[in-house]
């Protein structure tokens, strides 16, 4: 077999986009924006602007998705709006550190919430050492999720999609009956927001955020839900196995980021309705979720939180296992990847992307640091998703008269928008987050050099590692 097959529909395809969404972020993330806003106003709006750049990016795919329905998806669009660099250096990133690195933080968030369950897993329980590394349970049972989710979807994407269907809903299920006991057992939201102090933001020290200030730390703040609302493109990755991929995918990215940004903005207005902002802000490890659970159906909350949150996370890995290893095939038959990347096993899957895409999330999981992981993560993704969004005004000028099944919503002002409040976001990361951001950087930059040497030939094909 050496094609893609169709097999997928729009509810599969919307189950991926939601599935990959929503992880543990949800559950979690609340505290620390809480903890940088001290605001219960403006932690909904930093979700609400989350949400917006989100629908706003999907609306604007929607338009690239049906002029390109093949397998690469955010790939292929890069590669045909700006040239095959911007296409390899896309998928440079999303090999190192996007789509790999998520993987790795999201197996490691299973595990940490199984611990909840089973003690002994752990991330001070070493289970072996080689060498300087130590392996601890959490990291092992991270792995084993990574691998065991690759084995699942090399046995074909109907088997992918199954799980992903049945994780999606599970979970969407659990964040709603959330939102709905919050709302239920909450007496706090009233409160909350009847207090003077409900819009004005505090910084960590206890001071009042003027308009510059709050400004930068709303951007600092929303890496988090910003991490939580990734992921939604990886349907584009699977478009050459989605039937009728002109209409499904568009239709797919605005049903399932709206269902989703939602579901966000719901959830959090019942942890206001659940709990104070100080105990929002102040949750054990940051389990804002559990905390809500438990202020309204006591203290056995914990243990059916981190179920289902190990349900969350689960669906989302495997949403991104299956969507991932599409990527590094469609640059193989590009001759921009490994050209044994490109090949399909019996079961119409690239199997050797994904065992490949398994190895490397396995050893980003051995790092243990979900935290840095994530920004790295999102101003990578930040940076790709504004060049897409641009090679949408670049296409509608050099190609004038592509076919367009459909066109973005509101083009040219809400595309325009969202490149203007990315840009924003980005240039505020690179100030206040320069650890993390200008690596991250380098990291897309040195892809170039790469670039180059694989074009001279360097690499032939079959040969590498």
């Amino acid at each position: 077999m050496t094609e893609l097959v169709r097999r997928l529909g729009l509810w599969d395809a919307t189950m991926i986009v939601a599935g990959s969404m929503v992880g543990s972020g949800i559950f979690i993330v609340s505290a620390d924006m809480a903890r940088q806003l001290g605001s219960p106003g403006w932690l909904l709006v930093a979700w609400a602007v989350t949400g917006l750049l989100t629908v706003m990016a999907a609306l604007s795919y929607g338009e690239l998705a049906a002029m390109f329905p093949r397998a690469g998806g955010q790939y292929v669009y890069l590669r045909e709006a700006h040239g095959p660099l911007f296409g390899f250096l896309y998928g440079w990133t999303l090999f190192t550190v996007i789509q790999t690195g998520t993987i790795a933080a999201v197996a490691v968030a299973f595990a940490k919430f199984a611990g909840v369950i089973w003690p002994a897993i752990a991330a001070e329980a070493v289970l072996l050492r080689l060498g300087p590394l130590a392996v601890s349970t959490q990291q092992a049972l991270a792995i084993g999720v990574i691998w065991g989710l690759t084995a699942i979807n090399m046995g074909g994407v109907r088997g992918g999609a199954l799980i992903q269907s049945v994780f999606t809903v599970a979970k969407l299920g659990a964040l709603a009956a959330l939102v709905v006991l919050g709302f239920w057992g909450g007496s706090h939201l009233g409160e909350a927001f009847a207090a003077p102090t409900a819009w004005t933001a505090v910084g960590a020290a206890g001071e009042v955020l003027g308009p510059l200030a709050l400004a930068a730390v709303l951007g600092t703040a929303m890496v988090g839900s910003l991490f939580s609302s990734d992921a939604w493109n990886n349907v584009t990755f699977t478009a050459g196995e989605v039937r009728e991929p002109q209409r499904n995918v568009p239709l797919s990215l605005a049903l399932g980021t709206g269902l989703v940004i939602g579901l966000y903005l719901l959830a959090n207005v019942a942890y206001l309705a659940a709990l104070t902002l100080p105990e929002i802000q102040q949750a054990a490890q940051d389990r804002v979720g559990t905390a809500a659970l438990a202020a309204v159906v006591g203290p056995g909350a914990a243990g059916a939180m981190a179920l289902a949150i190990m349900a969350s996370t689960f669906g989302c890995a495997n949403g991104m296992v299956l969507a991932g290893g599409r990527v590094y095939w469609a640059m193989a038959r590009d001759g921009l990847f490994f050209r044994w990347v490109g090949g399909l096993n019996a079961h119409g899957v690239p199997a050797a992307a994904l065992l490949l895409q398994a190895a490397w999330a396995s050893a980003l999981t051995l790092s243990g640091r979900y935290g840095d992981l994530l920004d790295y993560v999102i101003f990578a993704a930040l940076l790709f998703y504004a060049l897409t969004v641009w090679g949408l005004f670049r296409l509608r000028r050099t190609r004038p008269d592509a076919a367009r099944p459909y066109r973005a919503w509101g083009y040219p002002w809400v595309p325009a928008l969202y490149l203007g409040l990315a840009g924003l976001l980005m240039a505020d990361l690179l100030v206040l987050k320069p650890a993390y951001t200008w690596p991250g950087l380098g990291l897309v930059l040195l892809g170039v050099p790469v670039y180059a040497w694989w074009r001279r030939g360097a690499c032939p094909a079959g040969e590498g590692a």
